[in-house]
């Protein structure tokens, strides 16, 4: 009779084990390094507008790849897949004004188009990003402000980015 609740709580363990190692879960990050590989070079074409905020766009996408795709940076010689990302001129508007008309929050939007160079074929990918910020009523953007802005939307764009990629990985699984 002392047997029956060993057994009971075995076959439920047993059971538990079974369920989660059944589920068949994985990250977005495995469907985008069966797409990306393990080796990944960047370059960035400097914008003749705007060239400081190219270093932007290059760090967020170097920590993307890092971070997100869980790969390896490295020189174009020996990677897998090389990005060529070229990014749209940054444009902010104005969202919210105060109760005199003075703006206090504007959008920093910014779109990138990313082409994929794998095995000697390539893929386009445009993508969008945004940032809403505040400033002071009657207060000009600051170059800070704006960087920053800017950083958070092309980080925005590279989510949108992984997105695709994870995607073209997963209905390549199917």
């Amino acid at each position: 009779m002392k047997l029956l609740p060993n057994i009971k709580a075995f076959l439920l363990l047993s059971l538990t084990l079974l369920i989660l190692s059944g589920c068949g879960y994985k990250s977005s990050a495995k469907f985008s390094r069966d797409v990306m590989g393990e080796k990944i070079s960047t370059s960035v074409v400097i914008s003749s507008i705007d060239p400081q905020n190219t270093v932007i766009i290059k760090d967020a996408v170097d920590r993307a790849i890092i971070e997100v795709f869980q790969a390896s940076l490295v020189s174009r010689a020996e990677s897998q897949t090389h990005l060529v990302l070229k990014m749209g001129t940054p444009s902010y508007s104005p969202i919210v004004y105060d109760e005199n008309g003075y703006v206090i929050s504007y959008r920093m939007s910014i779109s990138l188009n990313i082409i994929k160079q794998t095995n000697g074929t390539s893929k386009s990918y445009n993508t969008k990003g945004f940032h809403d910020f505040s400033v002071a009523p009657n207060a000009i953007v600051t170059d800070q402000d704006r960087f920053e802005a800017i950083g958070f939307a092309a980080q925005r764009a590279i989510n949108s980015f992984v997105a695709q990629v994870s995607a073209e990985g997963a209905r390549a699984k199917k």
